[in-house]
């Protein structure tokens, strides 16, 4: 990798200053631009083994340069930086040509591996004709948005995975959004102008599920007086999505695994075979592998609906991305509650959305959104108008002298009085960030995931204390 090259663009210019400090350190030259248009110059005058460039800049952004520079040199890998990722944009990045797609914060250990591997792709593309990259339509999936890590990579897979016809199972608790996933995956396909076909196969009456998804002739049985087109022909050139397909008992499984198998089906009752043409996406929340262990799933039949899986992280377990769904959700039902400007939170309400267990996921986000948006009085959202179910929420204890969640040696000793204030505590752990930037606000902020202007403030707010 010596002698390489790395144009850094991004129009902050800290974070610009950051990122090429952070390139330089692993041995790679580095120009750096502060918008599309000088970028363009740069690299119009000099040679570039790869681009790292961030989104949202100004009038032009990253997606801009990445289709400039794809036209000048596609065999440049272009890196996108974002600081709030969306599963459009990641499919969009993916479908323009982007070589990656990552998230600020970024890791360093990621972005040294991105950069080896974007050097060696560019080696290997100067051997290969240009990829000609089209532009797909845009799909409808904003509710699916965040810029943690784990999202990021179900971005990508999604993306990739919506190119190729192979079957998907989607992995998630219920809420996480895997019925939208399965969407996007057949309206970015060769199939989007076929049927996409969705079925819950928990809520089929075990009597009627393979009714329901190969039909019936006429006579089948009592009560069929007619014949029944399936699910399967319904689906016929577009895409079936079988959801909580866990739920699906094992004489359905053995059926099921011939019709993928041989694209064929035959309806109850009936003689003929018939030919179906399906992309299958399948989804559960329950552990299929250990449901083969104890033979309640079929193994061929798991590795053949798994050919690409896709996993949804827990919104429990992407805390840094409630701010961004909740005002998201906010700003969808802010006007339909008859409101001119858009519900905000509160600090304080924020704070016990991230406590919060969520069980329900993003779809218990969204339903609480909803109710705020509707009932906050003044255009701001205070923890008394969340509506939290209290079951589900990590309890922090009122009494810490008798609380159990406290540790024994803690409780033994303690007392009412031994216990600073939650302001104090605050301040206290403020004041030690502070310390640990050197006094920079920005880089305070950025750690404590606040605003600047209000950790400037609460810096302020200190202030008399300290004299």
């Amino acid at each position: 990798m010596e002698g390489t090259k790395v144009l850094v663009v991004d129009d902050y210019a800290e974070a610009r200053r950051s990122i090429g400090k952070v390139v330089r350190s692993f041995g790679h030259a580095t120009v750096e631009c502060a918008s599309v248009e000088e970028a363009l110059r740069a690299f119009d005058a000099e040679c570039f083994d790869v681009v790292l460039s961030d989104v949202k800049m100004g009038v032009l952004g990253g997606f801009d340069l990445l289709s400039s520079i794809l036209k000048r040199a596609p065999d440049v890998p272009v890196v996108l930086i974002t600081g709030q990722a969306t599963l459009d944009d990641a499919m969009g990045a993916v479908r323009a040509g982007a070589f990656e797609y990552i998230g600020k914060p970024y890791n360093f250990d990621q972005l040294r591996d991105i950069l080896r591997r974007a050097i060696e792709h560019r080696r290997l593309r100067r051997l290969e004709a240009s990829a000609d990259y089209e532009e797909a339509p845009p799909v409808e999936l904003s509710s699916i948005i965040g810029r943690s890590p784990a999202m990021l990579e179900a971005f990508k897979l999604v993306a990739r995975a919506a190119r190729g016809d192979t079957n998907v199972l989607i992995l998630g608790e219920n809420g996480t959004g895997k019925e939208m996933v399965a969407q996007a995956l057949h309206d970015n396909s060769e199939r989007a102008d076929r049927p996409f076909v969705a079925v819950n196969v928990a809520a089929i009456a075990a009597g009627v599920a393979e009714s329901e998804l190969f039909g019936h002739r006429r006579g089948a049985f009592t009560g069929a007086q007619e014949n029944r087109t399936g699910l399967f022909e319904q689906a016929h050139g577009g895409t079936l999505f079988l959801d909580e397909l866990g739920d699906l008992d094992l004489g359905l499984q053995v059926k099921l695994l011939r019709a993928i198998q041989e694209r064929v089906i035959k309806p109850v009752g009936g003689n003929e075979e018939v030919e179906v043409d399906i992309r299958l996406v399948s989804a559960t929340n329950r552990d299929l592998m250990g449901m083969v262990r104890r033979k309640e799933f079929r193994e061929d039949l798991y590795y053949r609906i798994n050919v690409v899986e896709i996993s949804l992280p827990p919104l429990r377990e992407r805390a840094e991305d409630i701010p961004l769904l909740a005002a998201h959700f906010l700003a969808r039902y802010g006007p339909r509650s008859g409101r001119r400007k858009v519900p905000r939170l509160s600090e304080e309400a924020l704070a016990v959305l991230k406590r919060h267990h969520w069980r329900g996921n993003v779809r218990e986000l969204e339903n609480v959104m909803q109710r705020a948006a509707q009932f906050c009085t003044d255009g701001i959202v205070t923890p008394d108008q969340l509506q939290l179910a209290n079951d589900f929420t990590e309890p922090a204890p009122r009494d810490p002298a008798s609380s159990a969640l406290l540790p024994k040696a803690v409780r033994a000793s303690a007392t009412r009085d031994s216990f600073v204030s939650l302001d104090e505590k605050v301040a206290e752990y403020i004041a030690e960030v502070l310390q640990f930037t050197g006094g920079n606000l920005t880089q305070a902020a950025k750690i404590l995931h606040v605003n600047r202007r209000t950790l400037q403030r609460k810096s302020k707010e200190r202030e008399p204390e300290a004299k």
